[in-house]
C-alpha cells in the first residue's frame, strides 16, 4: 500500500475550502475516490463541488498525519 496527499478545494455557493488529506491505497484513482467518499460523507458535498488539483504519492520521511506514519512504517 503507498500513501498519497490529494489536494484540493471544495466549492460550495458562498463558501471555498482548500484541503490537503494524506491516504492509503494502492493507485492514485483509489485516492480520489476514497477522497470524493469521506469528504462527501463528512460535510455533506456533491462530488461536483469537490475540485482535486494534485494528487502525488508521498515518501515515508514526508508523511505528515502520525496515524498512517505509524501504520506504513510499523513502529
Amino acid at each position: 500500500m503507498k500513501v498519497f496527499r490529494v489536494t484540493g478545494e471544495i466549492n460550495k455557493p458562498n463558501l471555498k475550502t482548500p484541503f490537503a488529506k494524506e491516504v492509503i491505497v494502492d493507485k492514485p484513482e483509489h485516492a480520489v475516490e476514497k477522497i470524493y467518499a469521506e469528504i462527501g460523507s463528512k460535510h455533506r458535498v456533491k462530488r461536483f463541488h469537490i475540485k482535486i488539483f494534485n494528487v502525488e504519492e508521498v515518501p515515508v520521511e514526508m508523511i505528515e498525519n502520525p496515524i498512517l506514519k505509524k501504520i506504513v512504517t510499523g513502529e
